[in-house]
């Protein structure tokens, strides 16, 4: 056996992804490089790693072993850099965070800094729905995870990091004066979009609507914050949304804020984590820095926000 480490992080790859297409994009290399560094590991086993039917790559029981004997190599070595740098006073480790996808809009602001300060830090953030984000932190699979709203069905601390505001929002071609009116006379006109179910945003306008009596019987949903502007922007409904994620589109007056009784809905952008969580070097410096620049990154990045 003579196989490269490099060897070991494609095929790793290849069986994350099921695919050398995406395990090329992710390792930034082209696919007839993946594809010759797989082949070139595979050809030092007797017994096939994977196998593939038609145009789709299939990894085999042996394989799959092969691979997780990989994944430990792989951290063991990791765990050698990591050492290596702090032995020399550098901070150095992995920093694990799942993140709601509108939580995309504030999370990289509240990391820029820490990253450039600690250079050896490797970080890996997964923007996802918030079911799936309640699911990795109960898994204990990330260090971290931004939501808006605090689960229940896990015991968790958290770190408050900026105000999240939710607004009902239109295209602009309707004129709205400033006096406030219920949400029912609005939805009556065109249809109220959602976010699919596992949302936190849909879990606040679903909350939001109840509370207001409000039974919406035109409604569409759809699977992504994007999808949900673009349909704004076309006429084709309203929605309630949070104020992070349509800056640029209020700012080209593409949407409008729609004054409705009620609104905004206000609630938190929280960092949170497993309560009683043993945290890593890294973990832990990356909540010192939080607590002690939390007030000033919101100031700085996120001062735009207080003239709506």
């Amino acid at each position: 056996m003579n196989y490269t480490l490099n060897q070991l992080q494609i095929f790793l790859k290849v069986v994350q992804t099921q695919s050398v297409t995406k395990a090329a994009e992710e390792l930034h290399l082209t696919q007839p490089a993946v594809s010759i560094q797989l082949k070139n590991f595979q050809d030092q086993f007797d017994i096939p790693l994977t196998e593939l039917i038609g145009r789709k790559i299939h990894i085999t029981d042996f394989g799959k072993e092969i691979a997780e004997a990989v994944e430990n190599i792989i951290q063991q070595v990791n765990a050698i850099n990591y050492k290596t740098m702090a032995f020399k006073g550098q901070l150095a480790g992995r920093l694990k965070i799942s993140v709601v996808s509108t939580g995309k809009y504030v999370m990289p602001f509240f990391l820029a800094d820490f990253m450039k300060l600690h250079t050896e830090v490797e970080l890996k953030m997964d923007v996802t729905n918030k079911s799936k984000v309640i699911a990795s932190l109960e898994n204990n699979e990330v260090d971290f995870a931004l939501v808006s709203i605090i689960p229940t069905s896990v015991k968790c601390e958290k770190m408050d990091l900026l105000q999240n505001s939710l607004y009902l929002v239109g295209n602009s071609e309707v004129k709205f004066n400033k006096s406030k009116r219920s949400i029912r006379k609005i939805v009556d006109e065109l249809p109220l979009i959602f976010r699919e179910k596992g949302s936190g945003t849909r879990q606040t306008m679903e909350r939001f609507l109840i509370q207001q009596n409000s039974v919406v019987s035109k409604k569409m949903e759809l699977t992504s914050n994007e999808a949900v502007k673009q349909a704004l922007m076309a006429g084709l409904g309203y929605s309630i949304m949070p104020l992070i994620g349509i800056r640029n589109e209020l700012q080209n007056s593409e949407l409008q804020i729609i004054p409705v009784i009620g609104l905004p809905i206000q609630t938190s952008w929280s960092l949170i984590w497993l309560k009683g969580k043993k945290h890593s070097p890294v973990s832990l410096a990356f909540l010192k820095f939080l607590k002690e620049e939390k007030e000033h990154i919101a100031s700085t990045k996120f001062s735009w926000r207080e003239k709506y």
